[in-house]
């Protein structure tokens, strides 16, 4: 069986082999028009647009910067750096705007010293703020629930959470990142789970569950996975965030259980 469905190659993890500044061409010549990175910020918007641009390749996504105290993963739930929150976000969308980046992931992170109410309340309040700032410039704001395996301690865990919080925000820009491989550690019933929030998805990423590699083993089959986001009508992008098991191009042999766009 093939599917069709478009991807992105994340390249904060693809082509590690190479310098980050020569990835968007990488990414070009494997047949990937499009790409999406974690944090882009060693580089100002200048140098990083003229790489797309000599790539020929769009930027679909970045994260807001995860904060500037060792451990830090985001700062929206921590109720006691809502400044170095927003300025985060403010340099963020500086880049999205710089870069026409449709995208913004917005990390939630770890709670701080308070109770976990005060890390919801400060989720709340943070990620209303962001999603109103970021609509006046036409972005979408993501919010990814991580695993406490590789994130222990990170506020959003689950799906069911962060549907719940999306909910109350009631923001129409903004969306779950719904990434398998942190899905299925977590909760599993992954194709379920896609039904039931696929209203609220913006975004959706894999890997191969337990390790973390190209998504062509495993507890959850790739195939499977674009034939449902198919039939329920996913008109995104899949994203390829996953850690190559030796070189990246070696390993995107892949591919060929799906049949690509050239979107």
């Amino acid at each position: 069986m093939q599917t069709r469905l478009p991807l992105s190659a994340n390249i904060s993890l693809l082509f590690h082999e190479i310098p980050f500044l020569d990835r968007f061409k990488a990414a070009a010549q494997a047949g990937f028009a499009v790409v999406e990175c974690q944090f882009p910020y060693a580089h100002t918007p200048a140098i990083l647009r003229a790489a797309l641009d000599e790539a020929g390749v769009r930027l679909l996504s970045l994260n807001t910067p995860p904060g500037d105290a060792e451990g830090d993963f985001g700062l929206a739930c921590d109720p006691a750096r809502r400044a170095a929150f927003q300025a985060g976000v403010h340099r963020a969308l500086a880049y999205a705007a710089a870069l026409d980046v449709p995208m913004v992931h917005v990390l939630a992170g770890h709670g701080g010293a308070g109770s976990q109410a005060e890390a919801e309340a400060s989720y709340l309040a943070n990620m209303a703020w962001a999603a109103d700032n970021a609509a006046r410039t036409g972005r979408i704001i993501l919010t990814e629930p991580l695993n406490t395996r590789d994130r222990p301690g990170y506020f959003l865990q689950a799906s069911d959470q962060a549907a719940m919080l999306l909910r109350v925000l009631a923001r129409p820009n903004l969306k779950l990142l719904f990434d398998v491989y942190h899905i299925q550690i977590m909760e599993g019933d992954v194709a379920r789970r896609l039904e039931q929030h696929f209203g609220l998805i913006g975004h959706v990423q894999i890997a191969a569950v337990p390790s973390r590699a190209e998504p062509d083993e495993g507890e959850v089959a790739v195939v499977d996975v674009c034939a449902l986001l198919q039939q329920l009508g996913y008109a995104g992008h899949l994203g390829c965030e996953y850690k190559p098991r030796a070189g990246t191009l070696q390993g995107l042999a892949w591919r060929n259980l799906i049949r690509l766009d050239a979107a």
